[in-house]
């Protein structure tokens, strides 16, 4: 009625005077429906401050979670997947990897950095959902094995965080092949007794799961992440019966010893600091490194 009040009145409002909040500003919780505002949430490392919700965190997020903005070496950005089979479905894969890379300011579906966490030397390769759907091709792949052999040769620590829907089909069996290349890679950081640590979020399934993602010596994983081989609506067509209740989830995976701990991604930097203290003693002081320096001399093109 105040509306209707305010026209006959003859009063108009100038809208361009209006402090109107910029679009996207407000969040809603898929899981509790409350309305959190991006910043709120972005200080609460993506997880909703009412139910725990974990949104999904972009591969950089997992670095400056863990060792601080800045506070890491970035490497392989100079890593580009290439057409080696001129595929095409809806679109050529050549402009699919290009719209990808405009989209995310990527090079590919993941990011790897060195750092410091409690004093520890560690190597970090995160994956990237929004890239492709985090989908595993020769440079994923390449990157993942760069960020193990680094740790073996610079005695560190290594941590991969998946996030991924599988292998990359458009690459075929040369993204099959990375299954091999980085499991060949875990062998000979195991060989060194280095710590192999696997973070599993949401989702983490195919071939990236079949491969690295669960040979961690201790296998992680964020609350409520779907975790598997095939998806759920695969299995229930293929075996024609239904799945049972909270199938896949990171806490039925622990009920079942598949996932060591499950880890609230405020405690990640916490409980990583914790167990690589256990792993690999009491830390002998703090390992220089450059503020978010770009190491170029291993980047090239897979």
């Amino acid at each position: 009625m105040a509306w209707f009040t305010l026209k006959s009145a003859g009063i108009q409002t100038d809208r361009s005077e209006q402090n109107e909040v910029p679009e996207g500003y407000w969040v809603k919780c898929p899981t509790c429906d409350t309305i959190t505002s991006q910043k709120d949430l972005a200080e609460n490392a993506l997880v909703c401050p009412k139910c725990g919700h974990h949104f999904q965190m972009p591969g950089l997020g997992y670095l400056d979670l863990l060792f601080g903005e800045g506070g890491y070496t970035r490497h392989d950005t100079g890593l580009h997947s290439v057409d080696s089979l001129d595929f095409t479905d809806r679109k050529p894969y050549g402009e699919r990897i290009k719209a990808a890379e405009a989209a995310t300011g990527l090079n590919d579906a993941a990011v790897s950095g060195t750092g410091e966490l409690g004093g520890h030397p560690l190597s970090v390769a995160a994956m990237d959902f929004t890239f492709v759907g985090g989908s595993m091709g020769s440079v994923v792949g390449e990157i993942v094995a760069r960020a193990i052999r680094r740790a073996a040769e610079e005695e560190r620590a290594c941590l991969v965080v998946s996030q991924s829907g599988g292998a990359r089909m458009m690459e075929g069996a040369l993204s099959l092949m990375q299954m091999a290349k980085t499991s060949a890679n875990l062998a000979v950081l195991a060989e060194k007794k280095l710590p192999f640590v696997s973070l599993l979020t949401h989702p983490t399934t195919g071939g990236v799961t079949a491969s690295f993602a669960m040979l961690g010596d201790l296998n992680l994983a964020e609350p409520g992440a779907l975790i598997g081989f095939a998806g759920p609506r695969v299995i229930r067509e293929t075996i024609g019966r239904d799945l049972p209740k909270g199938f896949q989830t990171a806490e039925f995976l622990l009920e079942r010893g598949f996932v060591d701990r499950i880890v609230p991604r405020t405690e990640l930097k916490a409980t990583l600091s914790h167990v690589l203290g256990l792993l690999m003693g009491p830390a002998e002081g703090p390992v220089a490194e450059p503020a978010h320096a770009e190491a170029t001399a291993t980047n090239g093109t897979a």
